[in-house]
């Protein structure tokens, strides 16, 4: 029986010893071909022979886009897993029509992701980058106490630093990094509210939280607003101008799903307005950012209006090399499952498109 070929596009680890030993030891009668591909994330599909693309049955990618044009290059294509939690890479409308099942990988990033969203949040809400900033501009060794110095222009850098217990922590998006998000900050005291329209009913029971029925309610109760959602045609700029505009003072706001959810004009602008009192962003609508963007400018050059009030970290939140090697195994066997054994482990709906 003719074997089936599965294709990794970029070389993402150095070698093939666990994904060769799983397929190897799948029970199913075609043997599978694995082949280690070359590009580097975010390089183009098309890169790839079409001596490759003409007999890849299942197709493994990172960072790299995979759009109606290249799937177009791969006739016996039947499954994609992207290694990651998020499928906006993929062209999924293309793929349903198709036949194509398209999974992602969501297990590794939740423990990651959720542990991240708090160590931005504590690092913004305990001070600690305001008063590591400050200590680096030879601010008197203490704690801002009464009216911030001249140096901090913004006003509201003065209630960065806030206890958790009895403040409202927001969450967009209850999926599962969500979920794990909003029992860590309840855990610190946080009363924890959600948006989340596709979500069934019930769910905030079963956790505990507040569900609120609209994003500006979400916005206008909310000390902390954290981002859990994929991105979608309904989710690309949905925190915008008009969004942050229904922030209650003093709000903060933080980013690890997908760059493109948040405009990044409005962020600038709702920071430079005092709207906004600081924000955390681990991805960027563009990634590596464009530097000339006045927020990721104002941010390298050190501007005091941005002092104690902006980290941005490259897209790390999933990162560890413990879900790094979880991820690596997941993957592997997701293909297993989807490909070989017909089960749907991780396959996106298409509602979810």
């Amino acid at each position: 029986m003719a074997e089936l070929t599965v294709l990794m596009a970029g070389k993402m680890w150095d070698d093939t010893e666990v994904e060769r030993e799983l397929f190897a030891n799948v029970t199913h009668p075609r043997p599978v071909k694995f082949i280690m591909g070359n590009l580097a994330p975010g390089e183009p599909i098309s890169l790839i022979p079409d001596e490759i693309t003409q007999v890849v049955d299942g197709l493994f990618i990172w960072r790299n886009q995979l759009r109606a044009a290249d799937i177009a290059r791969f006739p016996k294509l039947k499954v994609v897993v992207r290694c990651g939690v998020g499928y906006d890479v993929i062209d999924r409308v293309e793929c349903e029509k198709r036949g194509i099942k398209v999974t992602n990988v969501p297990e590794p990033a939740i423990i990651d992701v959720a542990d991240h969203t708090l160590a931005l949040v504590l690092s913004l809400r305990r001070g600690i980058l305001l008063h590591h900033d400050l200590q680096r501009r030879a601010f008197p060794w203490s704690f801002l106490d009464g009216p911030p110095p001249k140096l901090l222009e913004n006003p509201l850098s003065g209630q960065l630093v806030q206890r958790p217990r009895g403040r409202t922590f927001g969450i967009v998006g209850l999926g599962r990094i969500g979920k794990a998000v909003g029992l860590r900050a309840q855990a610190f005291g946080y009363k924890v509210l959600f948006y989340d329209p596709l979500l069934p009913s019930g769910t905030d029971l079963s956790f505990s939280f507040t569900r609120t029925r609209s994003l500006p309610q979400l916005f206008s109760s909310s000390d902390i607003i954290s981002l859990h959602c994929p991105l979608t045609p309904q989710t690309l700029n949905l925190v915008d101008h008009k969004a942050l505009e229904d922030l209650q003072p003093g709000a903060i706001l933080i980013n690890t799903s997908r760059g493109p959810v948040v405009n990044l004009d409005a962020v600038h602008d709702s920071l430079k307005s005092g709207k906004l009192a600081a924000a955390a962003l681990d991805v960027l609508p563009t990634e590596p950012p464009d530097a000339s963007h006045p927020l990721i400018k104002a941010y390298r050059d050190r501007e005091d209006w941005l002092v104690g009030r902006l980290v941005i970290t490259p897209h790390v939140a999933f990162y560890s090399p413990e879900a790094r090697e979880d991820m690596r195994v997941l993957a592997a066997q997701t293909m297993v499952d989807v490909l070989l054994d017909g089960l749907e482990t991780n396959v996106i709906p298409p509602s979810a498109y």
